[in-house]
């Protein structure tokens, strides 16, 4: 009969062959001979039960408890090879196993409570918990386990803003896959307190995709609020570029609105502009341009007659010769005018011109404040202000100083026309940032009093009270060329373009006999761009509500209709539509009075800009 292989346990501090000094009487057996293995390595025989011929072993090991070390590794050695199948304490970590006390089945209510040692929380960060909580929904019931770490929370808050951890109420231990630490540290701290503190745009894709997986659109929305105002030309595109990858529609949306609302300055980055697709381009010029709804504004400036090199009459001059300097609002409802912003320090407000160019109020040259030598000088200086940001901003210098110039917007550029003595003409491209000369008006034209406008892609210019001619300008050719000229010889308010037409009006009654005839009127005449025809619109009449004597006004288009400012009051005047009596012929349309008299010093220029309206607007979707 064979001998089984005998079990050599053996303990620090035992020699090889003490078991077998203890069995000298027995038979002769393999299991006498001393074992040349370590302590580590030895095997257990496959028996039910440990083998008892080795007395003073098993003695050994009831008198002599095992320590920490080996002889633990050699009981459990043996228990694996004894045992049929494997149990969940042998399947446990090394982390568990190490630990004597830990019982052989551990509940999951451990691992809730105990802080684990592997992942202490980073010093700095916010505590997951706020404090305070613990006393209105006692300990933590939840742990949430990311990245290797644990936090703790409670399943009444969290289950009380989303539904995924709703669903998921009855457990104790969560492991949350697809959101970074960093992001759900940021998503409980909002789901204690409703505020979303530490969203940074290099982190703000991660917290918006985060809350989107876990369901919190709250705290998503409020990841894009937070963020909005540290976007900036530097991260902007990355930030859209992060939302587009990952889907995120609220955060997309609030890259188009930072690019929209700084149209300008992104423009001029290559950076950014330059990565953007050509329908992304159009989007953002598009939600530029429909942000908000159009007002009537007006400038407050100086007076248009005051010119370059006078001098001021007294130590008030200037003031009155500024003007207000401020842009005013027109309110319908309430038929009133409201301050909306003022010029900034160092932009000439006399003598000036002004135009919009995608939804910005550029205001550019004019008369300079005087000098030593007590004169005024012309002005290169150019300013434009943001209804978006509510914020006024320098632009480059023209490249020619001059006053009592006209600014017009053609085709994404900036026009300056003319000036006092002036026939030079300069284009500005705002991606540029650079000014340069075009074609200068012909010789023999007007050095000044000339009312300008645009219509089908060109600048019409006409001479006023001191030439009776019409000048077009093609940006195409770079040239001017001569166009029929109006029959009226009347003193000219201003010209205004719309619907194809220019319509020029007239202060009737200003000289001679129509003077003496009776109260001064107005008469309104119109210039067919394509056909190149003048017809009359309206007869002299005069202005509903308005005073008996002469108020120069000057013109804005609006929704449709043509506007008349002045100091003595705002009218809306609204040509005949094809169809309409008299339209086929041009005649037609009449005035209504809108507003009360605006009390400001120097002349009234309007014109249209989109406001921003509350909450923040903007196109949505995209490209």
């Amino acid at each position: 009969m064979e001998h089984a292989v005998a079990p050599c346990v053996l303990y620090p501090g035992t020699e090889p062959g003490a078991a077998g000094e203890s069995e000298s009487e027995g038979a002769a057996s393999p299991a006498q001979t001393p074992c040349s293995l370590g302590a580590s390595l030895c095997f257990s025989s496959g028996e039910e039960s440990p083998p008892q011929s080795l007395a003073s072993a098993a003695e050994g090991a009831a008198t002599s408890p095992p320590s920490s070390g080996g002889p633990r590794v050699v009981e459990r050695q043996w228990e694996a090879g004894s045992a049929g199948a494997a149990s969940p304490e042998e399947l446990a970590s090394p982390e568990e196993r190490a630990c004597p006390e830990e019982p052989a089945a551990p509940s999951p209510e451990p691992r809730v409570w105990l802080e684990d040692p592997a992942s202490p929380e980073e010093p700095g960060e916010p505590a997951p918990v706020p404090p305070g909580f613990g006393a209105v929904y006692g300990e933590p019931d939840l742990v949430l386990e990311v990245s290797g770490r644990r936090l703790r929370a409670h399943k009444a808050v969290l289950a009380a803003r989303s539904d995924y951890f709703r669903a998921r109420a009855s457990r104790d231990v969560l492991r949350v896959q697809g959101v970074s630490l960093t992001a759900l540290r940021l998503l409980l701290a909002d789901a204690y307190s409703g505020r979303m503190a530490g969203v940074r745009p290099d982190n703000v894709a991660e917290v918006v995709a985060g809350a989107r997986r876990l369901q919190l659109p709250g705290a998503a929305q409020r990841a894009t609020d937070a963020v909005g105002p540290q976007l900036s030309l530097a991260n902007c595109y990355e930030v859209l570029s992060a939302a587009k990858r990952q889907r995120l529609n609220e955060l997309r949306d609030a890259a188009y609105c930072f690019m929209s609302d700084h149209y300008l300055e992104v423009l001029r980055e290559p950076a950014v502009f330059g990565r953007l697709s050509g329908a992304e381009r159009d989007l953002l010029l598009r939600r530029r341009l429909r942000a908000g709804r159009a007002h009537l504004l007006a400038a407050a400036l100086g007076p248009a007659g005051e010119r370059a090199g006078s001098r001021p009459q007294s130590p008030s001059g200037d003031a009155d010769a500024r003007g207000d300097a401020a842009v005013y609002c027109f309110h319908a409802a309430a038929g009133e005018w409201r301050e909306l912003t003022r010029l900034p320090e160092g932009a000439p407000a006399r003598g000036c011109g002004l135009c919009v160019l995608y939804n910005y109020l550029f205001v550019a040259g004019g008369v300079a404040p005087a000098g030593p030598d007590g004169r005024a000088r012309p002005s290169d200086q150019v300013f434009c202000y943001n209804p978006a940001t509510d914020s006024w901003s320098a632009v480059r210098p023209l490249r020619q100083a001059r006053s009592q110039l006209r600014l017009l917007a053609l085709d994404g550029h900036l026009y300056a026309v003319g000036g006092e003595c002036l026939l030079s003409v300069e284009r500005y491209d705002p991606r540029a940032d650079r000014w340069a000369p075009v074609a200068p008006l012909p010789r023999g034209a007007f050095a000044v009093a000339h009312e300008a406008t645009t219509c089908h892609g060109e600048i019409y210019v006409s001479g006023g009270s001191l030439f009776y001619r019409l000048l077009k300008y093609d940006p195409r050719r770079d040239e001017w060329q001569e166009c029929p000229c109006s029959s009226s010889r009347e003193r000219s308010a201003d010209m205004v373009a719309l619907d194809g037409f220019i319509y020029r009006f007239d202060l009737s009654g200003s000289r001679g006999e129509a003077q003496a005839a009776g109260p001064s009127g107005v008469s309104v005449s119109r210039y067919h761009c394509l056909a190149k025809q003048w017809s009359p619109c309206v007869a002299p009449l005069r202005l509903p509500g308005g005073p008996t004597g002469l108020q120069p006004f000057r013109c804005a288009a609006l929704d449709g209709a043509i506007y008349c400012v002045s100091r003595a009051g705002t009218w809306r005047f609204q040509p005949a539509r094809e169809g309409e009596a008299g339209g086929d012929a041009g005649q037609g349309g009449g005035f209504e009075a809108l507003g009360a008299p605006l009390d400001v010093r120097g002349v009234l220029i309007p014109f249209a800009l989109s406001l921003p309206e509350k909450p923040p607007r903007g196109e949505q979707g995209a490209p």
